[in-house]
């Protein structure tokens, strides 16, 4: 009966050996900046921004048109209108605040949309690098804070062949590692 367990227990340890991960990183950050939609996709974001700072700017321009008027006439003015005045710039001054505060939440969406398809191609041709090579388990590296990747389990480099895009700046973080 020893040597049936035994057996069986050798067996389940020879078939866990040959179930091992292959485990890999990517870079996707460094692949979509070397992607050349990437400048289509800052043009956009310029274009964005400009269109909300020209919002801003008329809006901080109204603000001071109202807030000389209210100046200039003030004393000329009975309660009730100074009071409505002084309503009207305060609501101003608050949407203001206010439009700043979101202005950066919606850089971020704008740019959540216009990379969403070039994330979308990068998880593509990613999942067919993984399917040929057989990889089980994909880090993220870069500003992700991985701290160490061997060079050759980054397919960083194997994507962006498949995206048809050859480098133009120094190679992904796991290519430059240096091991001790």
């Amino acid at each position: 009966m020893r040597q049936v367990i035994l057996g069986i227990l050798l067996m389940f340890i020879a078939f866990s050996g040959n179930a091992q991960s292959k485990i890999g990183t990517i870079d996707a950050d460094y692949i979509l900046s070397q992607m050349p939609e990437n400048t289509e996709v800052n043009k956009s974001l310029e274009t964005y921004n400009t269109e909300l700072q020209g919002d801003l700017k008329a809006n901080i321009q109204e603000y001071e048109t109202l807030v000389k008027d209210y100046q200039d006439t003030n004393e000329d003015l009975d309660e009730e209108a100074r009071k409505e005045k002084e309503t009207k710039i305060i609501e101003l001054e608050n949407d203001i605040k206010s439009f700043r505060q979101k202005a950066s939440v919606m850089m971020q969406v704008k740019r959540n949309e216009l990379t969403g398809p070039l994330y979308q191609k990068i998880d593509k041709a990613m999942q067919e690098v993984i399917a040929a090579e057989g990889f089980t388990q994909i880090f993220l590296s870069g500003a992700t804070g991985l701290a160490f990747s061997r060079a050759e389990d980054d397919i960083t480099l194997k994507v962006m062949d498949k995206l048809g895009i050859q480098p133009k700046e120094p190679q992904p973080a796991a290519e430059n590692t240096v091991e001790n």
